[in-house]
């Protein structure tokens, strides 16, 4: 049996702007794309995108449990995929997906092609218009500014000042700048080129418009 997109929905009600259904509908539609693209096994593509983020995923739960929503929602696919009468190898290939899809490993690296897959969707969600948006939302929901100019020392090592804030900006020069080199399909990484050139211009505009150069 498979997952619907009704049943999925039921466990991201209380999820955040940034890991809502609507983010997990994105990270289906592409890797889905990608999967049929590379040659991969759509089915274990879809429960592993529609469960990736299924714990861990609401403002409450936060701290601890989001850094560890990996491993809960890996868990948690076991026992709804168990009920569906899933062979036990390919539970275990919607949970390695699962674990594997963090932007920090955690000491486990996507090794099939699905896991590659979903590593790959689930980050192209944070690169262009999309994420951007996402960026942003981000920023606020943590109380951080829109745009904030990174300290010399921020640019020059990663590590902010005693009360620098953590702005959209600074997560784009932190992180997203660098998520097309962690891609693993060829391709995600050609939408990666696309979607990365317009967080380029869109934040050199961003930071040119503060500044009233713009």
């Amino acid at each position: 049996m498979t997952i619907t997109a009704e049943e999925a929905q039921a466990w991201y009600e209380e999820a955040d702007e940034v890991h809502s259904f609507e983010h997990v509908l994105r990270v289906k539609a592409m890797a889905e794309r990608i999967g049929r693209a590379e040659g991969a096994d759509l089915e274990i593509i879809e429960a592993a995108a529609y469960l990736h983020d299924s714990r861990g995923a609401s403002p409450e739960e936060g701290g601890k449990a989001r850094k560890e929503h990996h491993i809960a929602s890996a868990e948690f696919a076991g026992e709804v995929l168990a009920e569906k009468g899933w062979s036990t190898d390919r539970i275990q290939a919607v949970q390695h997906c699962i674990r594997a899809h963090r932007y920090r490993h955690n000491g486990e690296r996507p090794e099939t092609l699905e896991a590659q897959c979903l590593f790959d969707a689930d980050k192209l969600d944070v690169l262009g218009a999309v994420g951007a948006a996402r960026t942003i939302a981000y920023a606020v929901l943590a109380g951080q500014p829109v745009l904030s100019e990174p300290s010399q020392q921020f640019l020059e090592t990663g590590i902010k000042q005693p009360g620098e804030p953590h702005s959209s900006y600074h997560e784009y020069l932190f992180k997203l700048r660098k998520v097309k080199d962690q891609l693993f399909t060829r391709t995600g990484r050609l939408i990666a080129e696309d979607r990365n050139a317009f967080l380029i211009e869109f934040y050199t505009r961003l930071l040119a418009e503060y500044k009233g150069d713009r």
